[in-house]
């Protein structure tokens, strides 16, 4: 489906819950979120079927996120049941890596043909205090797991956190020497539990690249990030502008949210209810999301962060 803008929308986003087994500070509540029982959130039937639908309105890229994907019950049978359907030519996921060793090779099996794995510092007690006691051994773990089931190339999402890991920019950005490693760097948003950072946290991603000598500017981008490489890389190292430089002019996707909301942008409080939609009820819901795209956000700051309307983690990655 086209846009009033004339942007082709492709790419659906779906949070399948939002739980997960970390608690990183600029995402989720140091308590978790309550259990709201599985009633609360889509089936995997539910979920199935509206990606059906939405590969028949020209969605072929789907990515799933949360929380953490991984914890969902039943994630590989569904992975599997989504990667079936015509129409969809790519199933891809973000995920934390701790569950990956454990889960990678059936991952692939089921259809997942590349991950994203959060990871913002290399340094195990900073991994440790960012993530409220995750394991950066763990998070490794799932690297060497995604690489050795084929699940590549591999994308590494660093958050951009002043006064936290922009002493170790370049440690991040090595990591993709190798060749099916890519590092993207992405500013800190003012959403949710993001806001505790603002200002002082905030790091722009042009200061990021002043920080890291030697880049070599590709003058190209892949997807929504600017690229770059170090010299003799097999990888490349991108940027990710929400704050900074809104990308909305080629914003392709739309978002579903693990309780059935179609979001047409991650920074409007806009929603549309699609659980229980079927038919040409559904297709509607999915024809008034692409409407209210926006041309583009407002600017966003300490003073007037996000108007998402939920946190990151009740949103999707």
């Amino acid at each position: 489906m086209m846009d009033q803008f004339g942007r082709e929308i492709r790419y659906l986003r779906v949070s399948v819950t939002d739980r997960c087994n970390l608690r990183c500070e600029y995402c989720m509540p140091e308590d978790g979120v309550p259990d709201k029982g599985h009633d609360s959130i889509l089936s995997n039937e539910e979920i199935t079927r509206i990606i059906s639908a939405a590969a028949g309105y020209g969605i072929s890229k789907v990515r799933l996120t949360g929380g953490e994907p991984l914890v969902r019950q039943g994630f590989v049978r569904l992975c599997g049941e989504i990667a079936a359907i015509p129409g969809i030519e790519e199933l891809t996921l973000t995920t934390n890596g701790l569950l990956l060793p454990a889960m990678a090779r059936d991952l692939k099996r089921a259809g997942v043909s590349r991950v994203n794995i959060s990871l913002d510092t290399l340094q195990a007690d900073k991994y440790r205090r960012i993530t409220r006691g995750g394991s950066l051994e763990g998070a490794l773990a799932g690297i060497e797991a995604a690489r050795a089931a084929g699940l590549y190339p591999i994308k590494i999402n660093a958050v951009l956190i002043r006064g936290f890991n922009d002493d170790e920019l370049m440690d991040l950005a090595r990591l993709s020497l190798e060749e099916d490693v890519h590092v993207r760097f992405i500013e800190l948003m003012p959403i949710g539990e993001g806001c505790r950072f603002w200002p002082d946290g905030y790091l722009s991603a042009e200061d990021a690249i002043a920080m890291m000598p030697g880049l070599e500017s590709l003058d190209a981008s892949d997807g929504v990030a600017q690229s770059w490489r170090l010299p003799g890389a097999g990888g490349t190292v991108g940027f990710i502008k929400p704050v900074s430089h809104h990308f909305c002019g080629s914003c392709n996707r739309l978002r579903l949210t693990a309780d059935g909301m179609l979001k047409p942008c991650l920074h409007s409080d806009s929603e549309i209810p699609v659980r229980g939609l079927q038919g040409e009820a559904l297709k509607a819901a999915f024809e008034a999301a692409i409407k209210a795209k926006p041309a583009e956000n407002r600017e966003m700051s300490a003073v007037m962060p996000s108007r998402a309307g939920r946190p990151m983690n009740r949103i999707g990655g």
